[in-house]
């Protein structure tokens, strides 16, 4: 019965060839979002495009990739003659452009990260039932160079006589996002490349965690020296330096904890508040720190000036500390804490108005007073004091000459200022540059952002926001105050935290957004100017949806509290926020604003940091919030968090075992790569069990992948779609040549994936080859000049059964070849071994040098860092990754593990490099008393061990051994 099944096999397979692997075509669903094929957002092409032109405004490709694209479609044309070329140019040029496309991912399905990338983008059926007409031969063209040639000659020659098998193969069954439909839809194209809003206007941004576990995280500097390092000061009284890798040195860059007044309870306004670098710091090494202190008793404010050590560029001198300013605050609160300096070189203060409610001190308070420092915007020049007063007056200064008035004040009528910055001016035209923005924290009703000036009244106590507070003085024709660009009620937010107008290169849209937020709320917010009536339009920002952050290393969700907004020395925008209010909370984390809508061309905004030197150790950093790419797939839509109210993850922060293959990121100069889907267990859904079958393998048995997916897989019904074509293609090839020799990668990027089990030689019997097929004499009106390869029937595997299968059949297990080879034997002989020293496990490592032996290493003590790859069928060059860490072997998690630590774990095996990195424990899972070692490996590639590279603490993850990675080497 078997072999009747098998004969009829054999005259059917080509059918089989569709019908073969149905369950890995994923149903198109869903909305999809600009993004290219290296994972990144659009961008505009800093020169326009010559080849695709339809994509020079915004796309995926810059000018070099259009050369490429452009040269592989002469190279195509070729084969050509001219009416050849007037047919089908127009269709091979087309289908070319498509990486271009600003929806590249979604046309070659590359926003999964768990699929096969496309060959070819998806069509519109319509259209590629005009490709099928006129030109369907040309498909293997286009194919050239993804794989051999002869690797797709079956598969061409199999579709190419069928239209519906041919447009199955291409078509995109969305019929708004297949081409060319997705670039004629009015909807989804309206706002393209404009930043992403929702229904009721919220723009969507994104974020990348920077930097956590921090205790109030108040300020964030830059030193503006090339180094491109950030200053982070906590309000207990410790600055730390991070560099651009995003390490922080062990060593605090000032310490005052001794001397900073704070307290742990949530909300004390008191503690370390604020530091600015001197704008020359690389000449003029010193900074200026405004804290909190208790003198006898007497709460004050103290701005003192420190020294850089001249032996250590990331810390100053403590025992330098010079007293700038002292003020004594008559309440706890309402201490204002902001130092910078601006474009003329000046120190400006900002003083809140002594605390309390109400301004209550004096006839006027103390903000309307300019005989009293409170409540005001001082400015210095602290230059040249080295030998005389800490400070000197600008000449300047508007209240200079004024009787009784205090010749520091540069503005007055500010109630609590709390995050003020100065606006870099537009990148192209210089225009904003200079202006100084602050948020005033209000009373009882309204928040305010003002623009401040010189010599400028903000009408505090008489004014909050734009209405009256204090009637009598409100009323008061003298009070000449300057009204504020923005004021909000207390229903949106009671605590304003001043941000910074964007004038960064890596998001082009946000150029001119005022990016603010509220403390209390957790609400982030904008203002964009217009320029012709100076009027600011206010535009609430959220964050976007998993699909609009679904990018690499973004995340879509903050902690409420928001602290503090920041720029780093290239001009990107940050924030700092916490889920614990409190100065000895470790809940602060610093966030990178992203927008995911447009990025800048490829090159625009690489800058050359300039290099530091380093004293102590290094703090690697790990982030802890889970990645939106590798959020773990629901069934049912769960309700998006955009705020956090505590500590407390709400239901969809909480971290689980990540299932999403996170790929190397792609780059373009790649070589191809042939994709064969491996079989691995998935966590996203729990299997009946009446649908799980036990396979059982003998000794000399090596099965392939897909005899495991035959046996234990149901059989579609229609078995139609691209991944079926192209996977049952690369499984059939598994069993008629070695795919070890297969090229590492391929053009578009994607990561190589091998089959669980192979060998080196075909598992089935031995069969003459057929004969080539015959062409088929009807043929458009097409001359390819080149001889076209012929097409090659590929021999029907034994594995492959028509009988159907149900949740209770159970399929046999296929004849296998009783005649081994040489290295066949060699591997039996390897496998009764083991089973007879109960060594199942053991790993033979490929020996360094060109010596073939097995290296047994006896009596050998194993370095902390060394690695094996554990398998069971006794190959050497690939199995699961296990490290030697504090005398005991355990795995590695797949989180951030790419082909570069793959290479690492190869040359320390003696092999070249990697040819594969396997996620998923998809070269075996081990057992629950083998420890997890490493998780969130990032290497560079150079390290001599894993150990080198970036990393979580040992024994520290996040992840289970159903994640254990696995690497190919060669």
């Amino acid at each position: 019965m078997m072999a009747l099944q098998n004969c009829n096999l054999h005259h059917s397979f080509p059918h089989l060839l569709l019908l073969g692997l149905l369950l890995l075509l994923h149903a198109w669903g869903g909305c999809c979002h600009p993004q290219c094929l290296d994972y990144k957002p659009p961008f505009e092409p800093r020169q326009p495009l010559v080849f695709c032109k339809e994509y020079s405004k915004f796309g995926c490709c810059d000018l070099e990739k259009d050369g490429e694209i452009s040269a592989k479609f002469y190279t195509i044309m070729d084969n050509f003659d001219h009416s050849g070329y007037e047919a089908c140019g127009k269709y091979i040029r087309s289908i070319l452009c498509q990486e271009c496309s600003p929806y590249s991912a979604h046309l070659y399905d590359a926003e999964d990260a768990n699929t096969p990338m496309r060959m070819v983008p998806g069509l519109c059926g319509d259209y590629c039932s005009g490709y099928w007409l006129q030109c369907r031969y040309t498909l293997s063209l286009l194919l050239e160079d993804v794989g051999n040639p002869q690797q797709f000659a079956n598969l061409t020659a199999t579709i190419e006589e069928d239209r519906k098998k041919f447009c199955d193969f291409l078509e995109l069954k969305d019929k708004q996002y297949c081409y060319p439909n997705v670039l004629t839809n009015t909807e989804l194209n309206a706002n393209l490349g404009l930043v992403r809003e929702d229904p009721t206007g919220c723009l969507e941004l994104c974020l990348q965690e920077v930097a956590n576990g921090l205790r109030n995280p108040v300020a964030m500097i830059h030193a503006d020296d090339g180094t491109h390092r950030f200053f982070v000061a906590e309000q207990l009284g410790y600055v730390w330096v991070y560099l651009a890798n995003g390490s922080r040195i062990d060593r605090p860059f000032l310490n005052l904890t001794h001397a900073v007044l704070t307290s742990p309870w949530a909300g004390d306004e008191r503690g370390f508040l604020c530091i600015a670098l001197h704008p020359r710091f690389d000449t003029v090494k010193k900074a200026y720190v405004y804290y909190s202190v208790s003198v006898k008793k007497e709460e004050r404010i103290r701005i003192s000036e420190f020294t850089l050590l001249t032996t250590d560029d990331n810390q100053l001198d403590h025992s330098s500390e010079r007293t700038i300013l002292e003020v004594t605050e008559p309440a706890s609160n309402h201490n204002g804490g902001q130092l910078l300096f601006g474009r003329d070189g000046y120190l400006y203060i900002f003083i809140g108005d002594g605390g309390r409610a109400g301004d209550p001190f004096g006839k006027f308070g103390n903000s309307q007073n300019k005989s009293t420092l409170l409540g005001k915007v001082l400015r210095v020049d602290v230059d040249y004091n080295d030998d005389g007063a800490p400070y000197s007056i600008p000449s300047d200064n508007p209240f200079l000459h004024e009787k009784e008035a205090r010749p520091e004040i540069y503005a007055y009528g500010v109630r609590n200022m709390w995050r003020c910055s100065i606006d870099r001016g537009d990148p192209t035209t210089g225009r904003g540059g200079g202006r100084m923005f602050c948020g005033d924290v209000g009373q009882n009703k309204f928040e305010e952002v003002d623009l401040i000036v010189k010599g400028g009244n903000y009408g505090w106590r008489a004014k909050e926001g734009f209405s009256c507070y204090d009637r009598k003085l409100c009323l008061n024709s003298s009070l000449d105050d300057i009204l504020p660009i923005f004021a909000y009620p207390h229903k949106l937010g009671k605590s304003v935290t001043g941000g910074y107008i964007y004038r960064g290169c890596q998001m082009p849209n946000l150029n001119g957004l005022y990016i603010f937020g509220d403390f209390m709320s957790g609400r982030l917010m904008s203002l964009k100017e217009n320029v012709t009536s100076g009027e600011w339009q206010y535009r609430e920002i959220c964050m976007g949806g998993d699909q609009t952050c679904r990018f690499p290393k973004l995340i879509n969700s903050y902690y409420k509290y928001i602290i503090s907004f920041a720029e780093d020395e290239a001009g990107e925008l940050y924030f700092m926020s916490t889920g614990v209010a409190s100065a000895k909370a470790r809940a602060g984390v610093i966030y990178k604003i992203v927008d995911p809508s447009r990025r800048a061309a490829p090159g625009k905004c690489s800058v050359k940091t300039a290099p530091v030197k380093i004293k102590g150790k290094l703090v690697h950093f790990y982030p802890k919030e889970e990645f939106v790419i590798n959020k773990k797939p629901t069934t049912t839509p769960v309700p998006t968090t955009t705020r956090k109210t505590t500590t407390t993850k709400s239901p969809q922060r909480k971290k689980t075992p990540i299932i999403i293959i996170k790929p190397p990121m792609p780059t373009r100069k790649t070589i191809r790569k042939t994709i064969i889907q491996t079989t691995s267990k998935t966590t996203t859904r729990k299997t009946p069990p009446t649908t799980t079958l036990k396979t059982t393998i003998k000794p000399t048995t090596v099965p392939t992948t897909a005899q495991k997916a035959m046996e234990t897989t149901p059989a579609p019904t229609t078995p139609t779609g691209y991944r079926t074509t192209i996977m049952t293609a690369a499984f059939t090839r598994i069993a008629q040549t070695p795919i070890i020799t297969t090229s590492p990668t391929r053009k578009l990027g994607r990561p190589l994936q091998y089959a669980r089990f192979t060998t080196s030689q075909p598992l089935t019997s031995a069969q003459p080859p057929p004969s080539p097929s015959t062409p088929s004499l009807k043929r458009p009106q097409v001359v390819l000049i080149s001889e076209r390869p012929a097409a090659l029937t590929t021999p029907r595997p034994q594995y492959w059964s028509l009988k159907p299968t149900s949740p209770g059949y159970k399929s046999q297990r296929p004849p296998i070849s009783t005649t081994m080879t040489k290295t066949q034997e060699e591997r039996l002989w390897l496998r009764e071994k083991l089973e007879i020293t109960g060594g199942g496990n053991q790993v033979f490592k490929k020996p360094r040098g060109r010596g073939r032996g097995l290296k047994r290493g006896r009596g050998r003590k194993l370095r902390a860092g060394s690695v094996r790859l554990v398998t069971t069928d006794g190959l050497s060059d690939r199995g699961r990754l296990e490290i030697f860490i504090r005398g005991e072997w355990g795995t590695v998690c797949d989180d951030l593990f790419t082909s570069k630590a793959g290479s690492v774990v190869c040359r320390q095996l003696g092999f070249t490099t990697a040819l594969a990195v396997m996620k998923r424990a998809a070269l075996g899972e081990a057992d629950r008393n083998v420890r997890i070692m490493l998780d969130d490996v990032e290497c560079e590639g150079g390290e001599r061990s894993l150990l080198e590279c970036k990393r979580s603490r040992v024994g520290k993850h996040n992840c289970s051994h159903g994640e254990d990675v696995g690497v190919i080497c060669g």
